[in-house]
């Protein structure tokens, strides 16, 4: 047992503290608390501890509002004060930036945030029959387990959603094949909540009148994912109704399927496209790029605005989906979507696509570290970076500006996922 001073948060929020010469990463720790903690891993340069006493609280320490907060592995920050969180993140971003990308931003934005509960869109529960539990769970994985969180409710997910854990399980144990369900997919739209239930064993017709009677009487759309995500296809009702999320300020309607990428808090990404725009500032006539747009989220606002767009994806699928979306809102004619690896694309890949004169980039955790050593004479004046890593976004920040001439201008974080560590930031790098 240690008797620790904790003096920050890690990116996977552990409190951090020093012992020996070693850092102890303590779960459930928070910044400027006296602890106590026993270590449950060590190695030479850093051990992992569990949280015993506290011995000192922090002022921001807050109750965590749901009942399986420490046991459950999907939130990790219900007991630190949810602006507090917004904060604590804000230094992860800029710590990343300076140790990793040897860069500072010349303008810390205003970070965005919004409600901080019942605000998941999507979520993906594994599901397991469990004997001596009783019979079938339907939840988040435990923390540090394969596991999965013996749960009825979840907080984050809107309250009808949350309500629907005990008559799911419930289903799913009465199923002939309830052993082989091992996930509920959950995709929320403005109009209708879809269910996916990952099937490893066809369905026997007393299945599905269970499973067409649980859709009826609780108002939600069932699919069926017999294998990967595009075998995903609509059980019930079988004429499947639009899942699709709105950007008023933008007057667009997007569709997606449920197996798409869309975000996760659709309350923060109508202020986040809102904030992307405002940087990114496309002029009616000029030419912006939009790389990894997936399902058109970014690109359609942009068309909006009357600029010239050239969406690309490495997804057959979303590429195919975006165009849909443009022509369904009306603006085919001046967004254009292509499909390219852009973790394998080159200068001449690129500079085949004619010059820019801003672009927008929103990676997955990965980054986009060739796309930005393919950036040759004709780069756009202004790039708008979305990132869901910190880690990357620094390193592909310090490329742009040790390497291609760019300044970082702005930069600051977006709170998708409040009570994660999730990390997700926007930063602004302009030329010369």
């Amino acid at each position: 047992m240690y008797q620790l001073f904790i003096e920050s948060l890690d990116h996977e929020g552990r409190g951090v503290a020093h012992h020996e010469g070693k850092a102890i990463f303590v779960d459930g720790a928070l910044p400027g608390e006296m602890v106590e903690a026993s270590p449950y891993r060590k190695k030479p340069s850093f051990e992992l501890a569990a949280l015993g006493k506290v011995l000192k609280p922090s002022a921001m320490r807050a109750d965590p509002q749901c009942a399986y907060f420490g046991v459950c592995g999907g939130c990790s920050l219900q007991h630190f004060d949810a602006r507090a969180q917004v904060a604590a993140k804000q230094r992860v971003l800029e710590d990343n930036l300076w140790h990793i990308g040897r860069v500072v931003p010349g303008q810390i934005l205003p970070p965005i945030y919004g409600p901080a509960w019942g605000y998941r869109q999507r979520a993906r529960f594994s599901v397991r029959h469990v004997f001596k539990k009783g019979g079938t769970l339907v939840g988040f994985r435990e923390k540090r387990s394969s596991y999965v969180t013996d749960m009825r409710s979840c907080e984050v997910m809107p309250q009808r959603i949350s309500a629907l854990l005990p008559p799911l399980r419930e289903i799913l144990a009465r199923l002939s094949i309830s052993g082989r369900v091992p996930q509920v997919e959950v995709a929320l739209g403005d109009a209708v909540d879809v269910l996916v239930l990952r099937i490893l064993q066809s369905l026997n017709g007393e299945d599905e009148a269970l499973l067409r009677e649980f859709a009826d009487r609780h108002d939600v759309q069932l699919y069926l994912q017999p294998k990967g995500p595009d075998s995903a296809y609509a059980f019930h009702p079988a004429h499947a109704a639009d899942l699709y999320y709105t950007l008023p300020e933008f007057g667009l309607k997007i569709r997606f399927t449920p197996t798409d990428f869309t975000q996760v808090n659709q309350e923060i990404n109508r202020v986040l496209v809102r904030r992307a725009l405002t940087l990114l500032a496309p002029r009616p006539g000029e030419h912006i790029a939009d790389m990894f747009c997936g399902i058109g989220n970014f690109s359609l606002a942009i068309a909006r605005r009357g600029a010239r767009v050239t969406g690309i994806e490495g997804s057959p699928a979303l590429v195919g989906r975006a165009a849909e979306n443009a022509a369904a809102n009306g603006l085919g004619d001046c967004a254009r979507f292509m499909k390219m690896d852009l973790f394998k694309i080159d200068a001449a890949a690129l500079a085949a696509l004619g010059r820019c004169d801003r672009m927008l980039i929103d990676p997955p955790r990965d980054g986009a570290v060739e796309l930005i050593k393919a950036i040759g004479e004709n780069a756009p004046a202004r790039i708008v970076y979305v990132s869901c890593n910190p880690a990357t976004l620094a390193r592909d920040a310090g490329l742009l500006v040790q390497t291609k001439g760019y300044r970082l201008s702005s930069a600051g974080v977006i709170n998708m996922f409040p009570h994660t560590s999730h990390v997700e930031s926007i930063a602004v790098f302009d030329l010369g």
